[in-house]
């Protein structure tokens, strides 16, 4: 079986980039993948799989098509749910087999561990797949590839084989030794007698030695084990010695108990355990061999497909959940990244449908949102607390879910993929004392821009908000020029009204692909409508927005002041 992926097709060449860490803050993505899963293995699985974006159309569509049949088909979810369990036991085998220490019974105990868990795994996968309609390429190829092994003519017998083995190997039930001793009665060296099919059950033995040794006439003269029917070498280095050598501590002190620094057994247990491999390594090779003839592969191909079935299934139950709550979610169509543009219907913010789907009570607003060649960077104003940086989240999100083939939180969904997104939302305090807040961001917009193309998306949040506003303005209309030069899609929610009022300086004053337009927020009855739509800045002055968020407009002071009033 040729190694598969569910998350990209064969011999595919795409490429891929992983969101910066203010990315990943700015858009969520831990609390979306606390959402997913309590399992902090998976939480890390998913984190890192979602993190890394292509623009590669093939893979977003492949992604796209095998999420759907992973959504339509619950069976299939709980089939593949099972699964994992044994697909872990065989990581575990893995991890197992990398360890030079064990023994060749071990080797060859996990070894048929790891080939039984490999026919349960084609076998269940097969009548998984067989047992649905599915559509999506990998699937399929998977389907494929799992048929062809099941249906190979050895594949019948080595289930067959590996329950013969495995009951041969645990017949082995005790081991009889021959311990040779130095006149302090210290033993020296040992040597397996015989491999016995029943457990030794007898609780006398200490008293029976101690009386044998009290009485000379019945200590047993030579060293012949008459009665034994087979003796076993320990080494057939030593085969002249008949015993496997033992070695006792540097100052072989009776009362000393040595261990070893690996196994952490004395030297006895070391021995004995030298001695089993020993005999029992060409027979372990024997059998290996032998199931080796009907399974060319490891099973760890399978196992590679766990994050990749964990991711799937994680995303599809939240997609169950957000279904219940009537919540609508769409299957992204993907077109050429060089379009640079996107059509979104019904758009909200995937983090308000998590809180929906955990009990809060939220209305939820929708919008229509796109990109094309009359605007591809939005200057969004409004007044605090509209949904400016509620909509700039959803669109990254929306994109981050469609690249990774996931349902995005929108009623339709037309997009050129980009190959990174970008965000500067307002810089931590801690992280501004050397530059200062101005500093610090006007650093992170040249290493955006260091690394962004034209196929990029840019997301700031407030950026450049400084207490002197000419400056911040000063520096947010190169920002906007550099973004026009550079043809990126971006969405810039800023109170900086006047940067939104001087679109024919920024469009005019520079060659580029990216036309800039501005966008408001509405206000209905005096509160935020949390709908966008296109428009000049409403006229609200950066500092009555400041004024309002913080509280300090006379109307509120008043209100403090009256409060107090009235109560003294």
């Amino acid at each position: 079986m040729e190694e598969l992926s569910l998350l990209h097709p064969k011999n595919s060449n795409a490429k891929y980039r992983t969101l910066t860490k203010e990315a990943v803050n700015d858009l969520s993505v831990d609390y979306l993948c606390n959402a997913l899963t309590e399992d902090e293995y998976e939480r890390n699985i998913i984190k890192q799989l979602l993190i890394n974006i292509t623009d590669d159309e093939d893979v977003i569509k492949y992604r796209c098509d095998v999420f759907d049949d992973f959504l339509r088909y619950p069976s299939l979810r709980q089939d593949l749910a099972a699964l994992l369990v044994k697909l872990n036991d065989m990581k575990e085998i893995d991890r197992y087999k990398k360890d030079t220490e064990a023994s060749s019974l071990w080797q060859l105990i996990n070894r048929l561990r790891e080939m039984g868990g490999y026919v349960e795994c084609i076998t269940q996968i097969k009548n998984t797949l067989e047992s649905i309609d599915v559509r999506s390429e990998g699937l399929l190829e998977l389907k494929s590839a799992v048929q062809a092994v099941y249906n190979d003519k050895g594949f019948p017998y080595l289930k067959k084989d590996i329950e013969e083995t495995m009951s041969m190997a645990r017949k082995f039930r005790s081991i009889t030794l021959g311990v040779n001793l130095d006149d302090m009665l210290r033993p020296k060296n040992v040597g397996v007698i015989s491999l016995n099919d029943k457990e030794f059950t007898d609780s006398g033995v200490l008293k029976r030695f101690m009386k044998f040794v009290s009485r000379d006439e019945e200590l047993h003269h030579g060293n012949d084990v008459l009665g034994f029917t087979s003796f076993h070498h320990a080494n057939p280095s030593n085969a002249s010695i008949g015993f496997g050598q033992l070695v006792l501590g540097p100052q072989r002190d009776l009362n000393q108990v040595f261990k070893s620094d690996i196994t952490g057994a004395d030297p006895l247990s070391d021995s004995l355990k030298k001695v089993v491999t020993d005999i029992l390594k060409k027979t372990v090779a024997e059998i290996k061999s032998m199931l080796g003839k009907y399974v060319g592969i490891e099973g760890y191909s399978l196992v590679s497909l766990m994050s990749e079935i964990i991711f799937y299934i994680r995303f599809a139950e939240l997609c169950d959940k957000f279904a219940e709550k009537n919540l609508r979610l769409c299957k992204a169509e993907v077109i050429g990244k060089d379009n640079r543009s996107c059509d979104i219907r019904g758009i909200y913010n995937l983090k308000l449908g998590i809180k929906v789907v955990e009990g809060e009570s939220i209305d939820i607003v929708e919008n229509d949102f796109a990109f094309d060649d009359d605007k591809r960077i939005y200057i969004l104003t409004g007044p605090n607390r509209g949904g400016k940086t509620t909509i700039t989240q959803a669109v990254g999100l929306a994109f981050l879910l469609a690249q990774n083939g996931i349902y995005v939180p929108a009623e339709s969904m037309r997009f050129s993929p980009c190959d990174n997104i970008f965000t500067h939302f307002p810089a931590d305090e801690n992280d501004t004392a050397d530059l200062g807040r101005l500093g610090e961001e006007s650093k992170r917009l040249a290493e955006i821009f260091g690394e962004a193309s034209k196929y990029s998306m840019i997301l700031l949040n407030e950026s450049l908000a400084t207490t002197n506003v000419s400056e911040g303005l000063y520096i947010a209309r190169d920002v906007i020029k550099a973004m026009r030069y550079l043809g990126v899609r971006s969405v810039f929610n800023t109170h900086m009204h006047d940067l939104a009022r001087g679109l024919d300086e920024l469009n005019g004053g520079i060659d580029g692909e990216s036309v800039v337009a501005s966008m408001v927020t509405g206000v209905e009855n005096g509160h935020g409508s949390f709908k966008i739509y296109l428009s000049p800045p409403q006229g609200v002055s950066y500092a009555k927005d400041i004024a309002e968020r913080y509280g300090v407009t006379f109307e509120k002071m008043k209100a403090k002041i009256d409060e107090k009033r009235a109560l003294s």
